[in-house]
C-alpha cells in the first residue's frame, strides 16, 4: 500500500467534515423555509392575511395564561413553537380563544389556522383532525413511603393483584384505562373533592395506590411529604404508563401544510422539551 501523507490526510478530513457541516447547515435552512406560494392554500391564506390564527386555552405545561397584565399573553412550549411558525412565515400571531369543548370543532370550521393547543391525539380525533405531536402525557402511579404494598412494586403488574386497593376519581378519564390494566386489584371509585388526585384515599391508608398526571407529581410532591412514586426515574416524567401522544391540530387534506409544521416541530423538539420540563416543575 502507498504511503499517504499526514498532511494529506488531515485535509482531505476537514474538507468532509466541512461538507457534512454545510449538508447540515441545508437541511437546517430547508427546515425553516416554508413551501413557495402556491404549494400551500393555507399558507398562501395564512400570508396574505399577514396573521397565523393560533387556537388557544389555558392547559399548562403547554401553554399558559398570563393574566398579570405585563408581558405576553401566553408562554409554554405550545406559544413557542407557534411564535415560530408565524416568524418563518412571516406574519404576526393573532390568537382565538376557545374552550376545551370547543377547540377541535372550531378547528373544523376554520376559525384557525392551527390549533396550538394542547391536543391529546386520540383515535376518535384522528378520524378528523391531524396532529403535529410534540409532547406526550402519562400518569404516575403513587402511594405512601412507608407501605411496603406500594414500595415494593417493581413492575406495573405488582399493582394488579388482589391485596391492591387502589384509588381513582369516579368519571375521570382514566377510570376505564384503571378498570382494564388492573382489573384484578380492589378498585375504589371516589368522588372528585377538588383535588388534581385520591391524595386523601392513600395518605388515610384507605387505598395503597392511586394514578396521577405525570406533570402534576413534582409539585405534589414538594406540598405533601411521605409520598413515593412509580416509576421512580427522572421523578416519573419519563413514565409511559396510559401514555398518549400530545400537541396541535390542524384540519385534514393540508398535507404540504401538515409536513412543514410537522419539520419546524421536530427541529424544535429540544427546545421545547427543556421549556416543558421549567413548566412543569411550577404546577400546582
Amino acid at each position: 500500500m502507498p504511503h499517504i501523507p499526514r498532511t494529506f490526510l488531515g485535509r482531505k478530513l476537514a474538507r468532509a467534515a466541512l461538507a457534512a457541516a454545510l449538508a447540515g447547515t441545508c437541511l437546517g435552512v430547508l427546515a425553516q423555509t416554508p413551501p413557495p406560494p402556491g404549494a400551500s392554500p393555507r399558507i398562501d391564506a395564512i400570508r396574505k392575511a399577514g396573521v397565523l390564527r393560533v387556537g388557544v386555552v389555558n392547559n399548562p405545561p403547554w401553554l399558559a395564561q398570563n393574566t398579570a397584565g405585563d408581558g405576553e399573553p401566553w408562554s409554554g412550549p405550545s406559544w413557542t413553537l407557534g411564535k415560530e411558525f408565524a416568524k418563518l412565515l412571516g406574519v404576526k400571531v393573532e390568537p382565538v380563544a376557545v374552550s376545551h369543548e370547543t377547540k377541535v370543532p372550531s378547528l373544523t370550521a376554520n376559525q384557525m389556522d392551527i390549533m396550538i393547543g394542547p391536543l391529546n391525539e386520540t383515535a376518535e380525533r384522528a378520524k378528523i383532525i391531524d396532529f403535529v405531536t410534540f409532547s406526550s402525557t402519562g400518569v404516575c402511579m403513587f402511594g405512601r413511603a412507608d407501605n411496603p404494598k406500594f414500595t415494593s412494586a417493581r413492575t406495573l403488574e405488582d399493582f394488579n393483584k388482589p391485596e391492591i386497593t387502589m384509588a381513582y376519581f369516579s368519571g375521570a378519564g382514566e377510570e376505564p384505562l384503571v378498570r382494564q390494566q388492573f382489573s384484578k386489584a380492589k378498585l375504589r371509585g371516589v368522588a372528585n373533592s377538588g383535588s388534581v388526585a385520591p391524595i386523601e384515599e392513600v395518605m388515610a391508608g384507605r387505598s395503597d395506590v392511586a394514578p396521577l398526571n405525570r406533570m402534576l407529581w413534582p409539585n405534589i410532591s414538594k406540598k405533601v411529604k411521605g409520598l413515593a412514586v412509580f416509576p421512580k426515574e427522572n421523578d416519573c416524567q419519563d413514565s409511559k404508563i396510559f401514555q398518549i401522544q400530545t400537541g396541535m391540530g390542524v384540519a385534514k387534506d393540508q398535507q404540504v401544510y401538515l409536513d412543514w409544521l410537522r419539520t419546524v416541530a421536530q427541529r424544535m423538539q429540544p427546545a421545547l422539551s427543556e421549556e416543558e420540563r421549567r413548566m412543569t416543575q411550577n404546577l400546582k
